[in-house]
């Protein structure tokens, strides 16, 4: 059977159709098989190309799918390598103390000063209210309880909104979570690159897995900057709206969560409607996040946006030389970073009602002496004294550093003879623009020291108001208050004071001589026209203030105060030729004097034999151990204070000569405790042993470290021959008025340069220097004696005002003998035991021959005193 006549759509059994029911099956037993017209056609060799070119195309981009995954992967694990090899160490973060402000404070607890590069007060996550808390997540990280460093889907959110903002010009949104911007904050930077941002994921997953949410959450809100000098919450909730973190309410909370993402563009002073757009965003969050109930959030936007800036605290308005002093201090001990970032307290020894007493003495006796010698150096400036002119100008010019604050900036609008009509700009309440005021200075106020300054030298005294100001002058006045004799209406002009800043300046050092502590300490005219300490920086030539110092080895080495030496010309050869000294003034050599008259006279060529006598060596070594001046050389000449020293060495080297003989060291602080109110440092190193055993309540006795720098009737002996200088001596102006035993010696060193008055009472030390920066004269005659003690008797007496008047302590074992002197003055002379008749016949330790005629002697002995 041809198998062509099978049919094409009978059933198959196995590999062959099965034969129809009824049908007979042919010889072969094989069903009949379908027409060729029925079989299915074959597929057009068209779509078989097409078919294969796209399983084609499917496998190269399979393949280079698989190839680009492949290459990401290895990119992104080498970006990884990268950017991980590099990273800082993030474990000391769980360690990690926020850098806080310190604060300094005087003796009587009030503040001096904070040290701080970022204004922070720390505050640990316990006390930092939960709605605080609260406001930050919803504004800054929504999901930061539940993701681990990053936040997927807001990174998402962000791209979408970046693509749909491309183009508008608008700066890129970040997606950076709390944990993120602490990784930033603390250890990357800040720098816009992709590394930075991988870095930072990379160490947002390892903060995260290293240490808790809340410790994070801590550091971010005591780290983060927001605006205005504010670093971290609590410093942010005090200078926006002085308030404490508990006292915020929804809406300031709020608003301080607004900030970090620009707070200078939402500060709320300069940008109201921006800053309140942002809060009310903020407070939407919170809402959303079930934070806050939605009537809370209405009420909260509802509420107005009022900055309420922080009142800085007090601080003494006086003592910026001792407070830079305490800074550099703390930087030598603790180094810069631990003092302005280390939150340190610490507790000095300023008394500020004696450092304002001295600020005002010292300057008062350099405008004494400016006066006297200065001369009138010229206006501040010169504007135009046009009507539609001065009153801008005016406005414009810079009020000179180191101009009192009751002084003005005036210009003369006219000036005749007798007297010059003066403008100045005045704010009544410090607040509002300045008010145009007007008074008159009147040429009688001005004739007796308003001498010109030409080239340098002092000319005559002016004849008339135009010989000392000119229109359109600018100019320094003072106000001056109204007598009764001089009463005026209110029509009338105000009466007005010419003043002008000195060139002369000067230092003061007020101390307790039994601890060392600086209870006051001036560096010069003023800290804002130089940061210059003169009183601990400045190395001047102390001059006959020194002389105590020579006295004392002669003292300890067994001379009596009554001991006769000679006043007579002395001829040294030295290296540099012939060196005559002579007495002050060029004064006749008195012939044989006492030790301590020579003293009192502050009698040169006597002190030149004595240094002689005892030897340089022996004078160096006192001068050593007194702290004044180390290592100084052994020449004769530095016997009359050619050396160099500071003031504050000064006053604790006198220190000693009055607390019995006892090494004092000067000490500014007298502790310092850290963050945690540990005690770190303090500088009484003594120890009370019996502080918390004695029951019987009485004040324990202090184990005595100091050491012992001479003997304590030796130190005696120099107390009350520096009392003698100070009631009969050179030092007369030092004590008058006082009322009180008051010791001290005056110092003028060559050509009047230097001009020094250190002195003590028995509880007070003090030590006065004047001079210019530039050593020149201070003029003829200028004499400590006439300008430093003057100032000293200022501070003393401010100081110690109507309190007891104590007597210097004897101490145990001295001899006090009376003595009449010459000009019949009875004194108790002090004596070491044994020595009251010990003084030797007159000797010359300079001549070739000593001779100790009585005769001769007893002849001088008149008029010494």
């Amino acid at each position: 059977m041809d198998t062509h006549d099978l049919r094409a759509d009978g059933p198959m059994v196995g590999s062959r159709p099965a034969a129809p029911e009824g049908a007979s099956p042919d010889a072969g037993g094989q069903p009949p098989r379908p027409p060729k017209a029925a079989r299915p056609p074959r597929q057009p060799r068209r779509r078989r190309w097409l078919f294969g070119t796209m399983g084609l195309l499917a496998r190269t981009v399979l393949i280079l799918v698989v190839a680009v995954g492949v290459t990401g992967a290895v990119a992104a694990f080498a970006l990884y390598r990268s950017a991980s090899a590099e990273l800082p160490d993030y474990r000391w973060l769980a360690d990690y103390q926020a850098p806080q402000m310190s604060r300094i404070y005087a003796g009587d607890s009030r503040l001096m000063a904070e040290l701080a590069q970022e204004r922070r007060v720390f505050v640990p996550i316990e006390a930092i209210p939960l709605r605080v808390q609260q406001a930050f997540i919803a504004a800054e990280d929504q999901r930061f309880w539940t993701h681990y460093g990053i936040d997927p889907m807001g990174i998402a959110r962000t791209m979408v909104t970046n693509l749909e903002q491309l183009g508008s010009g608008r700066r890129m949104a970040g997606a950076s979570t709390i944990t993120q911007q602490v990784a930033k904050n603390m250890l990357v930077g800040n720098d816009r690159t992709l590394m930075r941002k991988v870095r930072e994921a990379i160490l947002a997953l390892r903060i995260e897995q290293a240490m808790p949410k809340s410790r994070i959450l801590e550091i971010y809100l005591n780290e983060i900057f927001l605006g205005q000098q504010a670093y971290g919450v609590a410093a942010a909730a005090q200078n926006y709206f002085n308030k404490s973190l508990d006292e915020l309410t929804v809406s300031e909370a709020a608003f301080l969560a607004a900030l970090p993402k620009a707070p200078n563009n939402y500060n709320p002073s300069r940008f109201p409607e921006a800053a309140r757009g942002r809060r009310d965003w903020v407070i939407g969050r919170m809402a959303e996040d079930g934070a806050i109930t939605v009537a809370e959030a209405t009420r909260a936007q509802a509420e107005p946006l009022i900055p309420r800036p922080q009142r800085r605290p007090d601080v003494v308005p006086v003592g910026q030389y001792f407070t830079e002093e305490v800074r550099r201090e703390l930087v030598a001990r603790f180094g810069a970073d631990q003092t302005t970032m280390g939150g340190l307290v610490v507790r000095t020894s300023l008394d500020p009602v004696l450092q304002g007493e001295a600020e005002a003495a010292l300057r008062n006796g350099l405008l004494a002496y400016d006066r006297r010698r200065g001369g009138w150096r010229g206006p501040v400036a010169r504007i135009s004294a046009n009507p539609t002119e001065w009153l801008p100008a005016l406005q414009a010019q810079a009020r000179p550093p180191g101009a009192l604050p009751e002084w003005r900036l005036a210009v003369a609008l006219e000036v005749r003879d007798r007297e010059a009509r003066m403008a100045w700009l005045e704010r009544p309440d410090g607040r509002t623009a300045p008010q145009p005021r007007t008074g008159t200075l009147n040429f009688a106020d001005v004739s007796g020291w308003a001498r010109p300054v030409r080239d340098g030298r002092v000319g005559g005294a002016p004849r008339r108001m135009q010989d000392v100001l000119a229109p359109g002058d600018v100019v320094l006045v003072e106000t001056l208050p109204a007598t009764a004799a001089q009463g005026r209406t209110p029509a009338q002009p105000e009466r007005l004071a010419l003043r002008q800043m000195p060139e002369v300046e000067g230092a003061v050092v007020a101390m307790d001589p039994n601890t060392g502590r600086v209870l006051a300490m001036v560096g010069g005219w003023s800290f804002e026209r130089s940061w210059f300490n003169r009183a601990s920086q400045a190395l001047r030539q102390p001059g006959s203030s020194f002389k105590p110092y020579v006295y004392l080895a002669g003292l300890e080495a067994g001379i009596p105060p009554n001991q006769l030496l000679l006043d007579g010309p002395v001829e040294i050869m030295t290296p540099q030729g012939l060196w005559r000294p002579g007495n002050y003034g060029g004064g006749a050599p008195q012939g044989w004097v006492t030790m301590r008259s020579a003293l009192e006279r502050s009698l040169n060529l006597v002190t030149v034999r004595l240094a002689q006598q005892v030897g340089m060596p022996a004078v160096a070594e006192v001068a050593a151990r007194f702290g004044v001046i180390p290592n100084m050389p052994r020449v004769l000449a530095m016997s009359l204070g050619a050396g160099e020293t500071t003031v504050l060495r000064q006053a604790a080297g006198y220190a000693s000569f009055v607390n019995g003989g006892r090494q004092v060291t000067p000490t500014l602080i007298d502790s310092v405790q850290d963050r945690q109110g540990r005690l770190v440092w303090r500088t009484d190193a003594r120890e009370c042993t019996a502080c918390d055993s004695d029951p019987t309540g009485r004040p324990p006795a202090l184990t005595e470290t100091r050491r012992q720098v001479t003997d304590p009737v030796s130190a005696f002996q120099m107390t009350s021959m520096l009392q003698g200088v100070v009631q009969r001596g050179t030092g007369t102006r030092a004590g008058a008025g006082l009322n009180r035993p008051v010791a001290g010696k005056t110092g003028t060193t060559d050509d009047y340069k230097d001009n020094w008055f250190v002195g003590f009472t028995p509880d007070l030390v003090v030590a006065v220097w004047v001079g210019f920066d530039e050593p020149r004269s201070l003029g003829p005659n200028e004499t400590g004696g006439s300008n430093a003690a003057p100032i000293f008797r200022d501070v003393v007496a401010a100081a110690l005002g109507d309190s007891p008047a104590l007597p210097f302590r004897a101490p145990p074992g001295v001899a006090l003998v009376r003595l009449q002197l010459p000009n019949g003055q009875t004194i108790l002379e002090a004596f070491k035991p044994g020595t009251e008749n010990s003084a030797r016949p007159p000797v010359d330790p300079l001549a070739t021959e000593p001779g100790t005629a009585a005769a001769s002697v007893d002849s001088n002995l008149g008029g010494l005193y």
